[in-house]
């Protein structure tokens, strides 16, 4: 399963970014899409995740009340609408999907190749 984020940028402080995830191959189920990022010299982080169904998210203390994660089941695409961006939200920001690959039921648990976000002060 291969992921394509797009979306990222350079952005002031207190603004906005969309990030989106596409999700292609070989027919599979997700079951469990997520955001990462990962800053220079610091370890990879969660940012947010969610449920196949979209019924159920998680997000980093950092991130509530001002990131929103969501899916399209259909289009096989998650989004990341990020607002009130912070310097410190600077990153490569990176999408995971773990699911199974339905013609073999093998599980995959795939990472796209990121997409940079700077949020200048």
């Amino acid at each position: 399963v291969q992921l394509v984020e797009s979306g990222g940028g350079l952005v002031q402080a207190g603004g906005s970014l969309r990030l989106s995830c596409a999700a292609s191959g070989t027919t599979f189920r997700i079951f469990l899409m997520g955001w990462y990022r990962q800053a220079p010299g610091r370890p990879r982080e969660l940012v947010a995740d969610i449920t196949s169904g979209g019924n159920k998210t998680n997000y980093r203390n950092s991130v509530k009340g001002r990131f929103t994660v969501s899916r399209d089941n259909a289009k096989n695409t998650m989004y990341l609408q990020m607002n009130s961006l912070e310097p410190e939200d600077t990153a490569v920001y990176y999408c995971n999907a773990r699911g199974v690959i339905m013609e073999t039921t093998k599980a995959f648990d795939s990472w796209g190749q990121g997409t940079q976000v700077t949020v200048s002060s």
